[in-house]
């Protein structure tokens, strides 16, 4: 054995590329069957149930809650409609009686007459401001109440249930 065999590598093959799909699988486990005890089984039955009961509690004061805001909404946007038409109204009454006013200046002969109709008018016009802001204020009471009645009723119906 003279001659020199040079020991050439041997190729190993290639494995074909795994599908990408393969990569990202989540290994399947199996999960073990096996009997709950039955106090475990009872326990969760329990919980579940005070879970359904607490929930159906939950639903009805949400909606006890929901048709209080409707009310008080509702009381509140007709009483603020209310009280904005006693001020339209009282702004258009002091609006003509001072136009009255200005026409029975431009009436008037003499600067006594024009001190006498501005006096009568002032005198006038602060006995209707008094009554119309006592007026507003009773409307502004009415308004604060009637809204604030369904809170009210609805905190004393809670209260009541809780004790």
């Amino acid at each position: 054995m003279s001659a020199v065999e040079t020991a050439t590598p041997k190729s190993r093959p290639k494995a074909a590329p795994a599908p990408a799909a393969n990569v990202f699988e989540m290994p399947k486990f199996e999960i073990p069957k096996f009997e709950m005890p039955t106090a475990f089984r009872e326990i969760a039955e329990k919980g579940i149930a005070m879970a359904k009961d607490n929930y159906d509690r939950m639903k009805g004061v949400a909606e006890e809650a929901t048709e209080v805001l409707e009310e008080t909404y509702g009381n509140a946007s007709k009483g603020c409609s209310g009280y904005g038409l006693k001020v339209i109204e009282a702004a258009r009454t002091n609006s003509n009686a001072t136009f009255d006013l200005f026409g029975e200046l431009l009436g008037a002969k003499s600067y006594a007459e024009v001190v006498e109709l501005s006096t009568a008018f002032m005198r006038k016009q602060f006995d209707t401001l008094t009554v119309q802001a006592k007026e507003l204020t009773e409307e502004a009471q009415k308004v604060a109440t009637e809204t604030a009645e369904p809170i009210k009723e609805s905190l004393t119906n809670a209260f009541n249930k809780a004790a």
